[in-house]
């Protein structure tokens, strides 16, 4: 990080990312569809620089080396004396929330992802799945007990910089059950956000410490800067990019080509009939490479 984007992450009061992959030295991967991530346990080490007040772990890839990969993981989270949220043993400890206590303003965080490969359930650990019957309920005892209420929901598309319809109705359904930020990851790409109601929806973050791949989509981010007042809050959306050099900011003009796009796909989100039709195109697009990728694994099942 270049020291303009340091300054920026270490002045604030709180920093909170999503770790998305199994700190391991002896790999184990389980039976899945896609790539699966892992980064060494001396990780941890890059991990405790950059000072984080939570992290979270509710995403695809968490349980890549199965229940070993994420014993690990949690050891040397816990060993750091760092909070996470949005895995656990089962379902009842993943689905658990955080509360940030900042002298009168108590900040609930709650984490969850879709179901893929990942999720935990009664008796199995993994990573809070999104359940429209339970999430939603889960959401709205949060903000009981809060101030203010932050959902990290990790489920998008890959390289789309819309919302699917069912994703935007999901989140403005969140919004009407009190939270007030929802940050979507997912897509590896800057997306879009919309003002709905009473809350801020983003949907699609981009990278941070990604360098899986090198094109438009995985080489820039934003880092979300809330200020929260007791009756108020402010969101902000600073872009970067990364490169061989590491996380670097951007110059004006490289700014303004990002953030205009990022504010016209916005406008365009508004239109009900524009989310549906776009998301129709891309799924047209896109649906030999998912059926391929289906039939593989149903492949790998048999076969195992």
């Amino acid at each position: 990080m270049d020291k303009k984007l340091q300054k920026k992450w270490f002045d604030a009061d709180y920093r909170i990312f999503n770790l998305e992959t199994p700190l391991v030295n002896e790999e184990s991967p389980i039976l899945k569809s896609g790539p699966h991530l892992s980064a060494s346990k001396d990780s941890i080490n890059g991990v405790n620089k950059l000072n984080p007040s939570l992290i979270s772990m509710a995403n695809n890839h968490i349980m890549d080396h199965g229940n070993n990969g994420l014993t690990s993981t949690i050891k040397l989270i816990k060993k750091s004396n760092l909070p996470y949220v949005g895995v656990g043993n089962n379902l009842e400890s993943a689905s658990k929330s955080y509360i940030i206590n900042e002298e009168e303003l108590k900040v609930g965080v709650y984490s969850c992802a879709e179901h893929e490969f990942t999720i935990a359930t009664e008796k199995k650990p993994g990573a809070n799945p999104f359940d429209p019957f339970e999430s939603l309920d889960h959401i709205s005892e949060l903000s009981k007990k809060s101030d203010f209420v932050i959902v990290l929901y990790h489920g998008l598309k890959e390289h789309y910089r819309y919302p699917t319809p069912k994703v935007q109705k999901a989140c403005r359904k969140m919004v009407d059950k009190d939270a007030d930020l929802i940050l979507c990851q997912h897509s590896h790409c800057i997306g879009s956000f919309e003002e709905y109601d009473s809350g801020t929806i983003l949907y699609g973050q981009g990278n941070f410490i990604f360098n899986m791949r090198d094109n438009e989509y995985w080489n820039t981010g934003l880092l979300v800067e809330l200020v929260i007042k007791k009756d108020k809050y402010n969101v902000d959306y600073i872009p970067f990019k990364t490169n061989s050099v590491g996380i670097q900011s951007l110059n004006n003009e490289e700014k303004h080509e990002i953030m205009d796009s990022f504010n016209k796909r916005s406008e365009e989100i508004k239109n009900q009939d524009f989310v549906e039709n776009e998301y129709n195109k891309f799924v047209h697009k896109n649906i030999d490479n998912y059926l391929r990728n289906m039939t593989f694994f149903w492949e790998m099942v048999i076969k195992n």
